[in-house]
């Protein structure tokens, strides 16, 4: 069962990692570009993505990174995490990023590279 905790409509490709992201240490908050060489996402741009991710890491001043993200115009277009964490709850909703939460199974499914609609009134990835 999936829980919204910022409302919001979009749609992206699927960006997937196992590991959970360290907004301020790995992400820079003006191209979007994961940096952290040890990441499973290093290199690549969370920009216009559905970023789907266990859940943030690090310092809460991530969130503040995650409105960055969003004024630089390199922010996913929503996020898909299994579980709540302060950073990334507080910066979607800041940075008005829709964010959902799932359970291990809709997780699983979601492949990287296919395209979904992330319906932030229903819960539902589409």
């Amino acid at each position: 069962m999936s829980r919204v905790l910022v409302g919001g409509r979009a749609r992206g490709a699927v960006m997937k990692s196992d590991a959970p992201i360290n907004f301020l240490g790995a992400v820079d908050k003006r191209t979007g570009r994961v940096g952290d060489a040890a990441h499973p996402l290093h290199g690549r741009s969370v920009g216009g993505r559905v970023l789907v991710f266990p859940h943030g890491a690090g310092s809460s001043v991530g969130a503040y990174t995650i409105y960055s993200l969003k004024s630089n115009g390199a922010a996913p277009a929503a996020m898909v995490c299994k579980r709540a964490d302060l950073t990334v709850a507080s910066g979607c909703a800041v940075a008005n990023i829709p964010l959902v939460l799932v359970g291990e199974g809709e997780f699983a499914g979601l492949e990287d590279g296919r395209t979904v609609t992330v319906d932030g009134a229903s819960g539902r990835i589409l």
